[in-house]
């Protein structure tokens, strides 16, 4: 028996019977044993009745006596047996009273019985003998046995059985369908179908059936979400690849067409090369970045001396635009982390910044500690994003404005790599429109206590 329905439904049923049979002989023993007239009370009354019916009428009267009883529940226990060892009523007699002699001998007609509990022997005037029995009497309850009195028909039990029954397989079918449902699902994932979802299906069960099928829809999803980046992330590569390919080997053709400009043209090509080459270890490090098992370098890293050293270098590229890069820190910066990595979050957010910031602007990174989190907060005067944009920026290979990330020369990566470097570090990036014009990234980070971070890396680390 493999199926989880027919083990839960049998062996809800099988216990509710015994449950059951046991109760009901529980009750009737228990009734028994409250009756306010103990059985051998009445069978002495139901002997002097006999008596005194015998006495008046002889065997007659006694027929009469019993005839009258049929109405009674005496009348099952109440027998009398004539002088050839017949029932005065022609009733089948008990296994107890027409059982053998206790020596093994079969009781011949003239034989007297010796019935268990006792019986009353009356004698006509011709010498015939009556044999009164009450029985059979038990003072001891019995298991199943009480099952058979008039009180518990089998049509009773029979009814109870069925109705449990019922119940038990609709208790199983209950517990048992959302497993059904949540097998059928994990083959719909297995075989490709990602869209499949449980959850709907069990109309709005609260229990832990319901929570695993969450979960498997959760499970579900994510899969599909991680399926359709890495797609959609293949996709995005080849076509960035095309591009500087295309135009290196436009490069080429012209070059060789072109006895004088071969200079000209081979500067084209260093420079399509050299983007090539950006773009291909951008997408080497994102994916490196992506990876669950990846483990970053853990030292303690002062982050207002990383910024410092990092917006000298970005003074150039804003001096060529016409712009200012400003730092304000209100202290110490210190996180546990990976300064390469770190560095290159910074550097992505603030190159990106000056990138769109007007001429003549500045852009403003600050950075303090704030209930335990080291806040860096770069803005910049420009253009802003779209609020539709504002959580898909930190994609990879999401541009807002194609046209002018290629003029730029962004392919999109940029924010990308900064966000999964920050997740790796346990923090938090988010972007918002300032007003009346400007884009604010905000980078939270887990700061290190002063006296951890006064530790050499090593230990800071550890």
């Amino acid at each position: 028996m493999r199926s989880l329905y027919w083990r839960i439904f049998l062996a809800f049923w099988l216990a509710l019977a015994l449950i059951l049979v046991g109760t009901v002989t529980v009750a009737v023993n228990v009734a028994l044993q409250l009756r306010p007239e103990r059985p051998w009370v009445q069978r002495g009354q139901l002997y002097a009745q006999a008596a005194r019916a015998f006495e008046t009428g002889g065997p007659e009267a006694l027929r009469s006596w019993l005839e009258s009883l049929r109405s009674s529940e005496p009348f099952s226990r109440t027998y009398v047996v004539g002088p050839l060892g017949e029932e005065m009523l022609d009733r089948p007699l008990p296994k107890s009273l027409s059982a053998s002699t206790p020596g093994g001998a079969a009781r011949g007609p003239a034989q007297p019985i010796a019935p268990v509990g006792g019986a009353l022997v009356l004698v006509a005037a011709n010498g015939s003998t009556y044999h009164v029995v009450v029985g059979p009497v038990r003072d001891g309850p019995r298991l199943f046995g009480e099952l058979e009195l008039p009180g518990v028909p089998t049509a009773t039990l029979l009814i109870a059985l069925v109705v449990s029954a019922a119940v038990c397989f609709l208790l199983a079918r209950y517990l048992v369908a959302p497993v059904d449902r949540l097998r059928h699902a994990t083959r719909q994932l297995a075989a490709g179908d990602l869209n499949v979802r449980v959850l709907p299906a069990l109309k709005g069960r609260q229990d832990d059936l319901a929570l695993l099928a969450a979960d498997l829809d959760t499970m579900a999803e994510r899969v599909r979400t991680l399926l359709e980046t890495k797609q959609r992330l293949l996709r995005d590569v080849s076509h960035e690849l095309r591009s500087p390919l295309a135009r290196l080997q436009l490069a080429l053709s012209l070059a060789r067409r072109e006895d004088g400009g071969t200079e000209r043209h081979l500067a084209r090509i260093a420079c399509e090369a050299d983007r090539l080459e950006q773009l291909i270890g951008r997408t080497l490090n994102l994916a490196r970045l992506e990876m669950p098992a990846h483990a970053c370098e853990r030292q303690s890293v002062d982050v207002g001396a990383l910024l410092t050293a990092l917006i000298a270098d970005v003074a150039i590229e804003a001096d060529a635009r016409g712009c200012q890069v400003q730092l304000q820190l209100s202290g110490p910066l210190w996180v546990c982390g990976d300064a390469d990595l770190l560095r290159s979050s910074f550097e992505n957010v603030i190159r990106n910044a000056v990138r769109y910031s007007p001429v003549g602007d500045q852009v403003s990174v600050k950075g303090r500690i704030t209930e335990g989190l080291a806040k860096i907060l770069i803005e910049d005067h420009g253009p802003g994003v779209p609020e539709k944009d504002l959580q898909l920026i930190f994609e990879p290979f999401y541009r807002v404005d194609a046209a002018r990330d290629r003029a730029g020369g962004g392919v999109g990566l940029g924010l990308a790599i900064a966000a999964r470097a920050v997740a790796l570090h346990g923090g938090v990036i988010e972007a918002r429109n300032t007003h009346p014009r400007g884009l604010s990234v905000a980078i939270s980070l887990p700061a290190l206590e002063p006296a951890v971070a006064s530790l050499p890396p090593t230990a800071a680390a550890a």
